[in-house]
């Protein structure tokens, strides 16, 4: 496990070939394992493979290019009315696409995560290109597939990043 964190990238370039229904369900099956607040699990999950939608969310989301390749995205959404408090859904979901990605780089297959931030025009325009009730927030876009080549592994340090009982 350690290395599949150790090697996970955004991949951003995907091959010619789909996401089985199988590993969509385990894609799931490891976001659901996420810990959440009071384990209120605030989450819904849409799977999109439509290139149309595809297309509206491009115009909406100024990062996501990488869906001209991908043959899927996965849309986490946070639940207000099931979260444990204001704005926890963001913790929730966050920690679900975490193991969503760790999980796809397990089974061999790349995703990117493609923030939304909260209470902007982005969220406002997701919300309505998925129809999501006013309850559901778009937290963001998982764009899947098998990857096209292995992004190379950025230097990262703790020099300076780590602190000992206080700042």
């Amino acid at each position: 496990m350690f290395e599949t964190i150790m090697t996970r990238r955004s991949v951003r370039q995907f091959a010619d070939q789909a996401v089985t229904q199988e590993q969509v369900e385990r894609l799931l099956q490891a976001a659901v394992m996420a810990p959440s607040a009071v384990n209120a699990q605030p989450w819904h999950f849409i799977v999109c493979d439509d290139k149309e939608i595809f297309r509206q969310f491009q115009q909406a989301h100024p990062y996501s290019k990488m869906l001209d390749q991908a043959p899927l995205l996965i849309l986490v959404c946070g639940d207000t009315e099931k979260q444990a408090g204001p704005l926890f859904y963001l913790e929730d979901c966050a920690a679900a696409t975490e193991n969503l990605l760790l999980a796809a780089h397990a089974m061999g297959l790349g995703g990117c995560w493609l923030g939304v931030p909260p209470q902007s025009k982005r969220e406002e325009q997701i919300a309505k290109i998925f129809g999501l009730p006013a309850h559901i927030k778009p937290f963001c876009g998982v764009a899947l597939g098998v990857p096209a080549s292995q992004p190379q592994q950025p230097e990262r340090k703790l020099d300076g990043l780590v602190h000992k009982n206080v700042w």
